[in-house]
């Protein structure tokens, strides 16, 4: 397989406008920095940090339609891992980063195993990774090689330079590894749905008994998506400890960090590549608009953002089932109606259908197409006419 050419048609074979307006927002994000305060600033990187988790979640709910509701467990497990290698051991965290990603591929393999194995799907699957997150975080409460509930802490260094190596320095840098994570979790996607994996991760969201009867090994492309996205997801959490410089079990494991994951995607589009930006831009707009409104005015409403979040939701359910970004994509005309290409979804509304039911918290994601031809099985190295897309001149 080809990266660079793949890469590089994903790009080419988007629509111009959609080619456009990437490149100008790619351009306003690389100089939008310096012209922001300290708080600004802070509230650009929680919106691409959250885009990027978004990314990495929409790996296996979007595209795969396996509804997970526990992923705060490799952003925790990443985290930890990554931080107690740096305090403990004085272990950049660039190798802390790959033994984190191991570590959370191999737990996102013990709960695939578990789950797909024994036909565990839909609530079941989203309750099992619930209790899994809940299980670490209690015994990370416990854990005092990592200081258990009162908190782990790094070494803050104040550095007028930025220190790369270790992930030491100013605000500025961390946006800028945030930009990059985004861009990278952008990317990543882009490029999976374009490939056989996507195709395959598709045919089993739509329709997994079809995708069974025309030879698609379920379990083992099922697999290789919760590892695709605990791995993606373990790079945020590294990220995240060493932004924040400390780490609570009852914060980074908790079910309000899931919660935040999986918002940006649901409001944004499940299954499009720009929802969980568009998403993440929204929900941190809202959330921290919120927060100093109600500062300003002099009151504290415990849980606030929680209600927030649980409002955003219920209207996006409501009056935008789809999410935000497929209605206005095609309204933009970042990609063509569904009479024009003769598809269910445009390459910038991949998978809408299944966020409608998956930001309700239903079984598992649903879509009207199916992922074989009416003659019969699909052969390796083709595309099920229902998921083709048609790029615009």
């Amino acid at each position: 397989m080809n990266l660079r050419r793949d890469l590089i048609a994903v790009f080419t074979e988007a629509p111009r406008r959609s080619r456009t307006a990437l490149l100008i927002l790619l351009a306003v994000l690389l100089v939008v920095p310096l012209g922001l305060d300290r708080y600004l600033l802070s509230v650009m990187i929680l919106v691409l940090y959250f885009a990027y988790l978004g990314q990495a979640w929409n790996v296996m709910m979007g595209f795969c339609g396996q509804l997970s509701i526990g992923h705060a467990l490799y952003v925790g497990l990443g985290a930890y891992t990554s931080a107690a290698l740096f305090q403990h051991f004085g272990v950049i965290p660039w190798l802390g980063m790959i033994v984190a990603v191991g570590v959370c591929v191999l737990m996102a393999t013990i709960i695939g195993w578990l789950a797909f194995r024994f036909g565990i799907s839909g609530t079941y699957f989203a309750l099992l990774t619930i209790a899994f997150a809940e299980f670490t975080r209690i015994g990370f409460d416990h854990f005092g090689w990592v200081g258990g509930s009162g908190g782990f802490f790094l070494r803050v260094v104040q550095a007028d330079r930025a220190d790369l190596l270790n992930l030491r320095g100013s605000p500025l840098m961390f946006y800028y590894l945030a930009l990059a994570l985004a861009v990278f979790g952008f990317v990543l996607s882009a490029w999976l749905l374009r490939g056989r994996l996507g195709f395959y991760f598709r045919a089993i969201r739509d329709n997994e008994e079809a995708a069974r009867a025309a030879g698609v090994d379920t379990f083992r492309y099922k697999m290789y998506a919760i590892q695709v996205s605990a791995g993606m997801t373990a790079l945020g959490g590294v990220f995240f400890a060493f932004y924040q410089n400390n780490l609570f079990p009852e914060q980074i494991f908790g079910i309000l960090r899931s919660i935040e994951i999986l918002l940006a995607p649901s409001i944004g589009g499940i299954g499009t590549l720009f929802g969980p930006v568009l998403g993440a831009a929204v929900v941190t707009a809202l959330s921290e608009g919120i927060t100093q409104l109600l500062a300003t005015l002099g009151y504290e409403i415990p849980g606030v953002k929680q209600i927030l979040y649980g409002v955003a939701l219920g209207l996006s359910i409501m009056f935008m089932p789809h999410g935000i970004w497929p209605a206005l994509a095609r309204r933009c005309g970042f990609t063509r109606t569904r009479e024009e290409s003769g598809e269910i979804e445009g390459p910038a509304g991949t998978g809408a259908a299944a966020g409608a039911d998956a930001a309700t918290a239903t079984a598992t994601a649903t879509a009207t197409a199916t992922a074989t031809d009416a003659r019969g099985p699909v052969p390796q190295g083709t595309t099920p006419r229902a998921n083709r897309e048609v790029p615009r001149a």
